[in-house]
């Protein structure tokens, strides 16, 4: 699709099927009705090369099309995902907001720490962010974090807002019933990406699943090895029917590595946990500590505490469970809700 219409331009080097382009554009525009021109470069999950090489022809239309267009939004408001192109040093994305009426940069990761791969290096992730945020009108970050991170590099002056990720808790099937069941059943909700974070804590998971005869689900669309937990895994490929199956589960996880770039994440798992009225259990890193916190969670953060922790939670009784879980819920709504964040957002990408 052209990028020449006036109005709300969104733009991403991903589909719909990734996340963050998912999370912080097209969620925002549907729930709005906002009508938009929407950007997708080739439609894909990721840019992996593997993936792009699948996609070969559509890639190179859309390299084509972006550079051709990039210059024609001068009466439109751009708002930009990331980055535009998995093949640029930021040049495209200067050059869309620069030219566009009003340039929107959002970002939900610590790009000044992403970790690249060699061939990554070649387009990186660091200079496209560095650029992007000295071109913008208006910078949104998904953080506290991240956006010290941009204010640090961005030009003095640039107005730097914090958006988080925000959700639809009424979209979410909830938990009905926290009764002790004879398999106790965790959750992880992640992408092939992330699951290295899972794996890190896959012994002391299986201690704990192996002592109470629980199991875990995977939703994802990896398909790597598990480690430890692969004899009491169960992998289903995300969708979002998918997501149904939170609901199912007795505790949603997310275990992340203390370190520079995921003390930037955004925490969505655990407000996915939340608007099923899971209880939660999260490592305390970046946002994740105040979001487990405002959930009534569990945060433990190292290895015999994750096994206290869903012990703990696994076997406690029905009320404590529900109490967790309608206290995840609460949190959610109030704090991460479109509701919640709808002004905002409408008069920092609309004016």
């Amino acid at each position: 699709m052209s990028i020449e219409s006036p109005g709300l331009i969104t733009v991403a080097a991903y589909g719909r099927g990734a996340a963050s382009a998912r999370v912080r554009l097209h969620d925002w525009v549907d729930h709005l009705q906002i009508p938009a021109v929407s950007w997708e470069y080739a439609g894909t999950r990721d840019a992996a090369p593997r993936t792009l090489g699948r996609r070969l022809p559509a890639a190179v239309r859309a390299e084509v099309r972006l550079r051709r267009d990039a210059c024609r939004v001068d009466d439109s408001t751009v708002l930009l995902s990331r980055a535009a192109s998995p093949f640029s040093n930021g040049g495209l994305e200067s050059r869309l907001l620069s030219t566009a009426r009003r340039g929107v940069y959002d970002f939900d990761d610590s790009l000044a720490h992403y970790p690249d791969s060699a061939l990554r290096r070649a387009w990186s992730r660091r200079r496209v962010w560095q650029r992007s945020l000295a071109s913008a009108d208006q910078v949104i970050a998904g953080n506290a974090t991240l956006a010290e991170e941009a204010r640090a590099a961005a030009p003095a002056g640039t107005p730097v807002t914090v958006v988080p990720s925000c959700i639809e808790p009424s979209s979410y099937r909830p938990k009905s019933s926290y009764e002790g069941r004879e398999t106790p059943r965790v959750v992880w909700l992640g992408s092939p990406a992330t699951e290295a974070f899972l794996v890190a804590v896959a012994r002391s998971l299986r201690a704990c699943l192996d002592r109470v005869g629980g199991r875990i689900t995977v939703i994802s669309a990896g398909e790597g090895p598990l480690g430890a937990l692969a004899p009491v895994a169960d992998r289903v490929t995300w969708s979002a029917d998918a997501l149904s199956l939170l609901a199912d589960a007795d505790v949603g996880i997310m275990p992340l590595p203390d370190t520079p770039f995921t003390r930037g994440k955004c925490a969505y798992k655990l407000l996915q946990y939340g608007a099923t009225a899971l209880p939660v259990v999260a490592s305390p890193v970046g946002v994740n500590r105040d979001v487990v916190t405002g959930c009534g969670g569990w945060a433990p953060a190292t290895d015999t505490e994750w096994d206290d922790a869903l012990t703990e939670v696994l076997t406690a009784p029905e009320y404590l469970r529900a109490s967790a879980g309608r206290a995840a819920l609460a949190h959610v709504q109030e704090n991460y809700s479109f509701a919640s964040w709808e002004p905002t957002w409408r008069k920092l990408v609309l004016g």
